[in-house]
């Protein structure tokens, strides 16, 4: 109603499958694309019509196919867009398509691009208008290890690879001397319950080789298996990809305590720890809020302490490197050692 008393409409619908692809799977992106710019897609009266009719074919929120509303007009070259999604790394192929002069994804034809203002910046190559620009930190884990002169290695499958690098960094884009990055490609299917191993042997093979070599001080991996397949709610396959994980987590923590590595594994948030929303009986394929654990092994055993978050976990590393911990970052973990009894 609010909508049509400013004079708009709804004009395609299309699930994140198709719209928010972040895993260069530009050919889910065309057909987002298409739909908003050719209005191309199966067409219907109204946006109820639309899901009502995705979910008699089956399909979830999620993979909606793009379709087509009776009000579609085609945007106009001098018109503007806004992207209200405040992630970056969702919204950002389609963003490019839609707004940036050089684009590789797919052939657009004579299209020419319009003004897309994003909510934050999803892109800093992206020639867009920013509603919020981004609040840089003051300092971030890879660049205090880069400033003591410790060489680092990021490593993570596709799916997961601007975890360990953009994010991991504050938002920046380009490594800090000395880091080392490896990217993964992810298995190209539909859903990854279909491949709940994704690629997280080639991640583990990628990660020991780095151990070996011996250069560098400090090692970041990121398995993906546990939130992408988590997100399916299949519980075979979450079974199959926890399996997974666990077993190359072990040949990482093998091989690196061999080389005299300290190892934490942790995790931002949970997914494979609840399968059916307790409420409504539903599969659930969103995130958790459940306390996560955080693991320390080191040749000296540590009490640590209780009440953390993720926010200590950068602190931790460094104490456990012998690196000072620069007042703007909260404490480490470590409490104290614990003293073998006599």
């Amino acid at each position: 109603a609010k909508l049509e008393e400013a004079g708009g409409a709804i004009a395609s619908i299309s699930g994140r499958y198709y719209a928010m692809d972040r895993d260069q799977r530009w050919e889910r992106t065309e057909k987002a694309w298409r739909a908003i710019v050719k209005g191309e897609g199966e067409r219907f009266e109204t946006a109820r019509e639309a899901i009502e009719a995705a979910y008699a074919e089956g399909q979830t929120d999620e993979f909606i196919s793009p379709r087509v509303l009776n009000t579609f007009e085609a945007p106009q070259p001098n018109a503007g867009m806004v992207f209200f999604n405040f992630r970056n790394d969702r919204p950002r192929q389609l963003a490019e398509a839609l707004g940036q002069p050089q684009f590789a994804g797919f052939d657009r034809g004579d299209y020419t691009p319009v003004t897309v203002t994003c909510l934050t910046e999803y892109d800093p190559r992206f020639l867009s208008p920013i509603g919020f620009p981004p609040e840089r930190p003051k300092i971030t884990l890879a660049e205090v290890i880069s400033q003591a002169g410790i060489k680092q290695f990021h490593c993570a499958e596709t799916e997961k690879y601007a975890h360990v690098t953009f994010f991991f960094n504050g938002g920046r884009e380009e490594p800090f001397a000395g880091e080392d990055r490896v990217m993964v490609p992810s298995p190209k299917v539909a859903t990854y319950d279909l491949c709940p191993e994704m690629s997280a042997a080639e991640v583990a093979d990628a990660t020991i080789t780095a151990i070996k070599k011996g250069e560098y001080g400090f090692i970041l991996v990121n398995f993906a298996n546990g939130d992408m397949v988590g997100h399916t709610a299949i519980p075979e396959a979450v079974i199959k990809a926890v399996e997974v994980v666990d077993e190359q987590v072990g040949r990482i923590v093998d091989v690196a305590r061999e080389h005299g590595y300290s190892l934490i594994i942790t995790a931002d948030h949970g997914n494979c720890d609840e399968m059916v929303d307790p409420v409504s009986g539903e599969p659930h394929t969103q995130h958790t809020v459940y306390p996560v654990p955080c693991i320390v092994i080191d040749e000296q055993p540590w009490r640590l302490r209780t009440g953390g978050g993720i926010y200590n976990i950068a602190g931790t590393v460094l104490e456990l490197m012998g690196l000072p911990v620069p007042k703007k970052m909260k404490n480490s973990l470590l409490l104290a050692p614990i003293k073998a009894p006599e």
